[in-house]
């Protein structure tokens, strides 16, 4: 095991983190296993935490193959061939109402900050096929972000090799070959539930009233 929990893994990403904590950076945690970590490198770093609210479009043959992704505004596909337009269309606001509904739960009323000219790190607890970030990654250049950093603890060979392609810089911990899922690599990996995310969320924000 690498990995104690998931503060553990946050505090053993930090220190390769150093390099940020002096610029304009925001943190984007992938719900619901990336949020323990945003939230202990956002108190960390005294960096705000947003959720990365972006969900694969599945192909209508295997849903769980990644044809492109979806956020609460904007969407991308990369694969059309085959794929009814229709089937698009009403995957893809399908995706989107969920979402939203999911961002109002955690965040209430608030906005999604505005990463335009800031340092944007994204935080998960691990990447298996890493499908589902690559076409975020795409989301969020359109966003136009001074830089974009991905950062997690664990992830396959293949999809860090892939990512470190598409964005500005890519940290992690452990590349492990052969790789059997995230959890392998946790002495606890407990599912995080949404009233822990809300928890968080909300304990963040009651810090910055106080400060």
């Amino acid at each position: 095991m690498y990995f104690i929990d998931r503060y553990d893994a946050a505090m053993q990403l930090a220190p390769l983190l150093e390099k940020y904590r002096e610029e304009k950076g925001v943190i984007l945690a992938v719900p619901r296993g990336g949020v323990p970590l945003g939230y202990y490198l956002a108190r960390h770093f005294g960096f705000p935490l947003d959720l990365l609210m972006a969900k694969k479009l599945g192909h209508p043959g295997n849903k769980e193959f990644a044809i492109g992704a979806v956020s609460t505004e904007e969407s991308i596909v990369e694969e059309t061939r085959g794929v009814p337009e229709q089937y698009i269309e009403e995957e893809t606001q399908r995706i989107r109402e969920q979402l939203k509904k999911r961002y109002k739960k955690f965040m209430g009323d608030r906005e999604p900050i505005d990463i335009k000219g800031k340092i944007v790190i994204v935080v998960d607890d691990g990447i298996a096929t890493g499908r589902t970030i690559l076409s975020t990654i795409k989301l969020l250049r359109k966003k136009e972000p001074e830089k974009i950093v991905v950062a997690v603890p664990v992830s396959s060979g293949e999809a860090a090799k892939r990512i470190k392609e598409v964005v500005d810089d890519f940290i992690c911990l452990h590349t492990p070959y052969p790789f059997y899922g995230v959890g392998n690599f946790y002495d606890d990996f407990s599912q995080v539930e949404d009233e822990e995310v809300l928890q968080f969320l909300n304990e963040l924000n009651d810090r910055k009233k106080v400060v």
